[in-house]
């Protein structure tokens, strides 16, 4: 007996196939594209912006935006000077020379308070690193115990490029038992500091950072008076917010008349309001670069962004009564001698606009010439990032590793433009350069001039900077909210005629965020 079917149903289950297959085929096809190779150079990733200069590809170039794709990841360049033959002088002798021991492992901070974390020489914060502007610092790292490798990255010191200590781009991570010899000349006096970027987003937070000083090789206020000079690097453990690795305030004897500089380093992942209570200060350095002409401040708080730092000078009062710098809340530094009972005050309302803040004085570049004008817009979409589904991060419309390879030839000035729709403040950092900020939202710079390598940008916020690129090689340029790193928001600067054996991945496990 034939069995009876109702009428229709093999048409609506062929167009429920086709709807089905409609609506999944391009998901799987874009899930497909996502995945990124075990092993890659970020040089294939992306596509090749020239900014508006030359280049020697007879690829079609998008038109209006001088991007070049790289089909089928193809690299961009088959030969090139190696990046990791970037290095300082090796025939000169290290001035500051030391060894540091990165291990995983419980630690007690001098509260008492014990971590699950990672170390440098036994402690977190690692030692802070002193130099003398001019002298070669050399620094050996040895990885005893750190699963997964361990770099050092010299944040805002444009160090050679095979110094800059980025797993996958400018060496391979160190494994356990490995070790690596960092060289670099300490030519720019300033506050830095240093940090892994292997795995940055866990190991930073876990301990895996420490301060480095650079004082100049000739104090011209020496007749000034003495100066009491102390760093104050901040960093939260699970949750608690240290100061050099202490819970609460960090006491420093500081002489009635006396001048101090506190160089605040902001290693977290958001802006950090600095501000100062019982003296007036002076915004004197920004990322390690003096301020020209600041003036006395009142009433108003720094905002530094992460990964950036802020040198704040005060007269210490004659009556020997103290003051206090505060650090993003009710703990800071607390500068005194009789006495240091100086109470936490609210933070001003006002915020030091270092669009305006200092004398201006003439560049040594002109902007308004650049041989490459770049466009880095942050947005965020849905969409797969490796395989994973979710909302990502994009850089010019597009999530990783669909982003720019920003080019440029030695010499040349550059204008970035930094726009930021994605709803959320990022705090962008380029590696191995400082860049002069020239306008916010259309409003020109005013005052000295504002020399940066880690700059917030806020939710709707543009922000013109422009640099001469003078530090050659392969350098990352990324958020430094880390693990918005690992999210996709990353994109490199790559000097033409150089190229990086190095690859994300790979037999040493290479994960740069």
């Amino acid at each position: 007996m034939r069995s009876k079917r109702p009428r229709g149903r093999r048409p609506r289950l062929a167009v429920a196939y086709a709807a089905t297959a409609a609506i999944l085929g391009p998901l799987v096809w874009l899930w497909q594209g996502s995945l990124l190779p075990d092993s890659y150079s970020v040089m294939t990733m992306g596509y090749a912006d020239y900014g508006g200069g030359p280049h020697g590809s007879s690829s079609p170039t998008a038109p209006g935006t001088g991007a070049v794709a790289h089909h089928e990841h193809v690299p961009q360049a088959e030969s090139g000077r190696d990046v990791s033959r970037l290095i300082a002088d090796p025939d000169r002798p290290a001035d500051v020379a030391l060894t540091i021991v990165a291990r995983r492992q419980r630690f007690r901070l001098p509260s008492g308070r014990a971590f699950d974390g990672y170390t440098l020489n036994g402690t977190s914060p690692g030692p802070t690193i002193r130099a003398v502007e001019g002298q070669l610092v050399q620094v050996r790292l040895i990885n005893e115990s750190v699963p997964g490798g361990v770099t050092l990255h010299w944040h805002g010191v444009d160090v050679p490029n095979a110094a800059d200590g980025v797993a996958g781009v400018t060496q391979d991570a160190v494994g356990v038992g490995g070790e690596f010899t960092y060289r670099f000349v300490a030519d720019q006096a300033g506050t830095f500091w240093y940090h892994s970027h292997q795995m940055s987003h866990e190991q930073v937070r876990g301990g895996l950072l420490g301060a480095l000083v650079v004082a100049p090789a000739r104090r011209e206020d020496a007749d000034a008076g003495p100066i009491v000079d102390v760093e104050a690097l901040v960093h939260l453990y699970q949750g608690v917010r240290t100061v050099n690795g202490h819970e609460g305030d960090l006491r420093i004897a500081a002489p009635p008349g006396s001048r101090a500089r506190v160089r605040v380093i902001n290693t977290e992942y958001g802006l950090m309001p600095a501000w100062v209570s019982g003296a007036p200060y002076r915004l004197i350095a920004v990322d390690g670069t003096d301020v020209n002409g600041p003036p006395q401040v009142r009433d108003e708080a720094v905002a530094v962004a992460a990964g950036g730092r802020a040198d704040l000078k005060v007269i210490m009062p004659e009556d020997g009564s103290p003051v206090r710098v505060h650090l993003g809340g009710p703990s800071g530094i607390v500068l005194g001698s009789t006495s240091y009972h100086a109470p936490p005050v609210p933070r001003p309302a006002a915020t030091l606009d270092l669009l305006t803040y200092g004398a201006r004085v003439p560049l040594t570049f002109d902007p308004g010439k650049p041989d490459r004008r770049f466009d880095y817009a942050i947005g965020r979409r849905p969409g797969f990032l490796d395989g994973v589904p979710g909302l990502w991060w994009t850089v010019n419309g597009g999530l990783y590793p669909d982003v720019p390879m920003f080019h440029v030839t030695e010499g040349e000035v550059v204008r970035m433009r930094i726009s930021n729709d994605s709803g959320e403040a990022h705090p962008m950092h380029l590696h191995g350069h400082h860049a002069v900020v020239l306008g916010r939202d259309g409003v020109p710079a005013t005052g000295s001039p504002w020399s940066v390598d880690s700059l917030e940008v806020g939710v709707g916020e543009t922000y013109e900077i422009a640099f001469v690129a003078d530090n050659p090689g392969l350098w990352m340029d990324h958020c430094h909210n880390l693990p918005h790193a690992g999210e996709g928001l990353t994109a490199h600067l790559m000097y033409e005629g150089y190229t990086t054996p190095f690859t994300v991945g790979g037999r040493a496990g290479n994960e740069p965020e």
